[in-house]
């Protein structure tokens, strides 16, 4: 074979490769569906990718633990689409850094406030919550009103996102209305617990669900480990599995329930989870993630229904 034919044929290996990774990333054909989180709230569709999820995730969920309404949360969500596309940017405009482009000259906090998600998120609730009647604006005035951008029409753009993700990630919208695609490469667990009863990716999704939402009620780990009260074969015997109960059942309540199992699903890839269980629907990571929620069947097992499907309290659990 000539040059020109060893090129030619070059050419095309290049162009089959880049054809699969293309397929793959977006999912086509009977390759894996792309990695990342879907919100499908009244017929509109917003999708994220992992760190855009886990960022929403977040901003609903402080949200929720300061008990303000899911109106808040789409403000909030437009404003971090608009300004740093839902990540936690090192850098931006002059000295602009993080979800919402804060800036430290203009009093927000320092470089290292601004880039803990945690502390930018609460500063932008303080801010808006400064504005009186933020609740009956468009979003856009009520952003603007907060960063006071020179832009002050674009966080409209993003209106409609924001409210479809508050509106999910809030709890406001149930039965599995959003779901996301991981894939885990995660090694062996060791089996040693720590004190309370936990494997180490478990005490950290404690520790991690706990900094979002605030003070739970937790169950299902002892310290030494639990040896009856569940299902067989349950992680909760391996010290892999987090019960967090959202009691008495009440419409509130369910609401609270999906925004936890929302935020535990967009947090799935980084803290190693395989399986949330609540309201008798179930999401596990691997291949099946691709199929989202899935109705959940405790089979045969003896007790009262409403706990055995998970009607008043989130099951988690984490990769072995």
């Amino acid at each position: 074979m000539g040059r020109r034919g060893r090129f030619i044929g070059g050419l095309a290996v290049l162009g089959v490769v880049a054809a699969t990774v293309v397929a793959v990333k977006l999912g086509f054909g009977p390759l894996p569906d792309p990695e990342g989180c879907t919100a499908r709230v009244a017929g509109r569709t917003v999708e994220l990718d992992t760190e855009q999820s886990e960022n929403a995730a977040l901003i609903a969920a402080i949200g929720v633990r300061r008990g303000l309404p899911a109106r808040a949360a789409s403000i909030a969500l437009a404003t971090a689409y608009q300004e740093s596309k839902i990540t936690n940017l090192e850098h931006g405009d002059r000295d602009s850094l993080g979800l919402f482009q804060q800036r430290p000259s203009q009093g927000w906090g320092s470089e290292e406030d601004i880039l803990n998600p945690y502390y930018a998120i609460n500063a932008f609730y303080d801010a808006l919550l400064k504005i009186d009647g933020y609740e009956n604006m468009r979003i856009t005035e009520a952003a603007q009103a907060v960063q006071r951008s020179g832009f002050p029409e674009a966080y409209e753009d993003h209106a409609a996102d924001g409210r479809s993700l508050a509106s999910a990630l809030s709890g406001q919208s149930v039965d599995g209305k959003f779901s996301c695609v991981v894939r885990h490469e995660a090694g062996k667990e060791s089996d040693a617990l720590d004190e309370s009863g936990l494997t180490r990716r478990a005490a950290q999704v404690r520790t991690d669900v706990e900094a979002a939402f605030g003070d739970l009620a937790l169950g299902g780990f002892e310290p030494g480990g639990v040896s009856d009260g569940h299902m067989e074969g349950s992680a909760h015997y391996e010290g892999r599995a987090i019960d967090i109960f959202v009691r008495p059942r009440s419409p509130a309540n369910n609401r609270k329930g999906w925004a936890i199992a929302y935020y535990l699903v967009a947090q799935a890839d980084r803290l190693e989870i395989e399986h949330v269980i609540f309201d008798d629907m179930i999401w596990t990571s691997g291949r099946r993630s691709e199929e989202g929620w899935r109705d959940y069947d405790p089979g045969d097992a003896s007790g009262d229904r409403a706990v055995l499907e998970h009607r008043d309290h989130v099951h988690v659990d984490v990769l072995d």
